[in-house]
């Protein structure tokens, strides 16, 4: 018997820069601080009940097996019918829709079906953390376009400029994490004419597409023919329907990408909860709670908006999710010149509110002196966290 003690093998990391998301260690500290927790994006308070009683009711139905490959048929037909209602697509949900555990797998899962070692991917930035990781695991290359400092506006010239013979998906987020800027008719059209004569596809990332403010009509590429035929098109029950540690998702897109999609989804997850996806199938029968959706979480935008402006945090637009991002430059504290990290790990510990910096959001950290709150949360939650605010 050997006497060389037990020892782990050393590996080569798939993604050396990558540690614990923002979104932890800003959670944790809350935690340990008894902060109001305004940074990780999920509600503080429940879905509706029915939802929970039409889970139940799946589960005594004996609907605890596998389902499809693809996803429950019926929650699958769903689907298909609210595309078609909303945003005009027609599309087969034998073909054209895969159930998926959370829009984060769907991102992923539709990365490694297309990108090949090499291939480069455009990505917006600020963008979602998973995004570019995402592309590596794939042996993409991330391509960093910025959007507009202070709107965070597409600056379709920079797009332009970026796409070359090696392009082969670029990702767009509408409305958009963690600005709240929404793309507009026009942005999307530009988008269209952008890519038409390219192979360039399109995944558009669209999970808080029922967030959209001010009278204001959400774009999905579904709305775009032109987009639509390039297009994985992500969606998100959980952001949808207050739900989001059940991570069920959906992606649509034509026939010929679902088949690939679904190539790599069956194999890296096969399929999703089955007596969720037959609880959301049913719910989704009455589309009041989605249509009214943009309305609830105005409301809420408007009572934190409201309570900021009191304050000398400097409100940028809110257009659209549920998350309203502030300029800290004016604020009458010293620690207002911290870096955007440091300062939000001050405002948990000291001030009792936690948020996320936008520096988190970007490849290089970029510090515009911005953070992002997340107002998904009860009254009572947000009128505590302003008061605690308005101390500065």
């Amino acid at each position: 018997m050997s006497s060389l003690p037990p020892r782990t093998p050393a590996l080569a990391s798939r993604l050396p820069k990558v540690g614990t998301t923002i979104f932890t260690v800003m959670s944790s500290l809350a935690a340990e601080h008894g902060a109001v927790n305004l940074g990780q994006g999920f509600p503080d308070f429940d879905c509706d009940p029915a939802l929970v009683q039409a889970v139940t009711q799946a589960m005594q139905a004996g609907l605890n097996q596998y389902p499809p490959m693809p996803g429950a048929l019926a929650l699958r037909q769903a689907m298909a019918a609210k595309m078609q209602a909303l945003y005009g697509l027609a599309c087969d949900p034998n073909t054209d829709i895969t159930v998926t555990a959370g829009a984060t797998q769907a991102i992923l899962t539709a990365i490694l079906a297309v990108v090949q070692p090499g291939d480069e991917v455009i990505v917006l930035e600020p963008c979602y953390d998973s995004y570019v990781p995402n592309i590596e695991l794939a042996g993409g290359v991330a391509v960093r376009v910025a959007l507009t400092p202070g709107t965070f506006r597409p600056d379709f010239d920079r797009i332009a400029e970026a796409i070359t013979p090696r392009t082969r998906a670029i990702i767009i987020n509408s409305p958009h994490n963690p600005s709240g800027m929404v793309w507009s008719e026009a942005d999307m059209l530009r988008l269209q004419e952008l890519l038409a004569p390219t192979d360039v596809l399109l995944i558009s990332d669209e999970v808080y597409e029922h967030m959209v403010f001010d009278g204001q009509a959400h774009q999905s590429a579904a709305r775009f023919p032109g987009l639509a035929a390039r297009a994985f098109i992500v969606s998100s029950f959980g952001k949808t329907y207050h739900v989001t540690g059940w991570k069920v998702g959906t992606v649509v897109a034509p026939a010929s990408l679902t088949a690939e999609f679904r190539k790599v989804h069956q194999f890296n997850v096969f399929t999703v909860n089955t007596p969720v996806q037959h609880a959301l199938a049913s719910y989704m029968g009455n589309p009041a709670p989605y249509l009214e959706l943009a309305a609830f979480y105005q409301r809420k935008r408007d009572l934190f908006r409201d309570g900021l402006a009191a304050t000398r945090f400097r409100l940028l637009p809110g257009e659209g999710t549920y998350f309203q991002c502030v300029d800290i430059s004016a604020l009458a504290v010293p620690e207002r010149d911290l870096p955007e990290s440091d300062f939000c790990q001050w405002l948990t510990k000291e001030i009792g509110v936690a948020a996320i910096p936008l520096s988190a959001f970007y490849g290089d950290g970029f510090d515009q002196r911005v953070v992002r709150f997340c107002f998904a949360k009860k009254d009572d939650t947000l009128r505590e966290a302003l008061a605690r605010l308005a101390r500065l």
